[in-house]
């Protein structure tokens, strides 16, 4: 690119993960701080808001300074500071929005809001450098599951997106009626190696009329009247079977969408994101339908698929290139929807 050197501080706090990132011209990640909550809300099987937003307050300030110090950098190096503003929950992002708009205010350095999806999206171009637009990516979280065309940076076509559960939210439900534990994504993934994913058809979700668009309720519902029908007749059966048959109904309808919108739209490089872009049945599936057909395939490391920073840096570093700036009354907006 050739062009000096533009050093982004990126803060994410949209949901139950406190961090910060140093991130240099949009790729070169010069520091990554993820504080979790996970062993938090362990305990009640699922994120609490309030406590969320308490925990943030704790350790939004050390997360930055710990940010910092890795990449070795002050905040007078520090060219722009991008901070997501939604969507997630709003005690939340407030808590993000706040420390970034006190920083830019102190130190006059430009602000940039960031959509939380345009993150993960961006994701992709710090494990893959030689990626550029256009692509289409499939955005697969705990409260997101949208299919994107990726015109160009900072530049997004939305063809589908879910009309009830996402995908992420499907997980964990149904690993709540099977007795694991939460985040439920990882714990199925993991159970589901140990079973049969053919020994239970679980149905695949189609809607007329809206090729691209994702429905995940009534999967769920189809797997819990399985195991209400298997208590009532008192029947045993294998957990692990009912983890593989139901992600691989999830993963099946993911690819066969997103493969569909590739052939149809004539686009040959395929990407995936979010949460559930950990998940190895989506991986293997879509790697696998990829180069069956032909595509590049690309995907960021499990770590930049969770929520993190640098992901929301990659994405600022962009959106200040194309001239988006905000001012100190920027907002929190837990409903904010992509391309707004």
């Amino acid at each position: 690119m050739g062009e000096k050197e533009i050093a982004v501080l990126a803060i994410e706090s949209s949901c139950d993960e406190t961090a910060a990132a140093v991130v240099v011209n949009g790729r070169d990640v010069r520091s990554n701080i993820i504080a979790s909550q996970i062993d938090i809300h362990k305990l009640y099987g699922g994120v609490v808001p309030e406590i969320a937003s308490r925990k943030h307050i704790e350790k939004i300030n050390q997360v930055i300074e710990e940010a910092l110090t890795e990449a070795g950098k002050t905040l007078d190096d520090i060219d722009v500071i991008c901070v997501t503003y939604g969507p997630g929950l709003v005690g939340a992002l407030l808590v993000g929005v706040g420390a970034a708009k006190a920083i830019s205010y102190a130190v006059g350095k430009p602000l940039v809001g960031v959509h939380h999806i345009e993150g993960h999206i961006s994701a992709n171009y710090i494990a893959n450098p030689d990626l550029e637009p256009p692509f289409l990516c499939l955005v697969a979280s705990g409260g997101h599951s949208h299919l994107v065309v990726v015109r160009d940076y900072g530049q997004y076509e939305i063809l589908g997106r879910t009309r009830d559960d996402a995908a992420g939210e499907a997980f964990d439900k149904v690993a709540r009626a099977i007795g694991l534990g939460y985040p439920g994504g990882p714990e199925i993934d993991r159970l589901s190696k140990e079973g049969n994913e053919k020994a239970i058809e679980f149905p695949r979700a189609s809607i007329e009329g809206a090729p691209y668009d994702f429905s995940f309720s009534g999967l769920k519902s189809a797997v819990l009247n399985y195991l209400n029908e298997c208590k009532m007749k008192q029947i045993e059966y294998s957990k692990a079977d009912v983890a593989a048959s139901f992600q691989c109904a999830v993963v099946d309808v993911l690819v066969e969408h997103t493969m569909l919108a590739a052939k149809n739209l004539g686009i040959s490089k395929v990407a995936i994101a979010g949460g559930v872009a950990c998940n190895t049945g989506l991986r293997e599936g879509m790697k696998a339908a990829c180069e069956k057909d032909g595509y590049e395939f690309y995907l960021p490391t499990p770590i930049l698929c969770t929520d993190n920073a640098a992901m929301i840096g990659a994405a600022g570093y962009y959106d200040y290139r194309n001239g988006v700036r905000h001012g100190l009354d920027l907002n929190a907006v837990p409903g904010l929807k992509l391309g707004e």
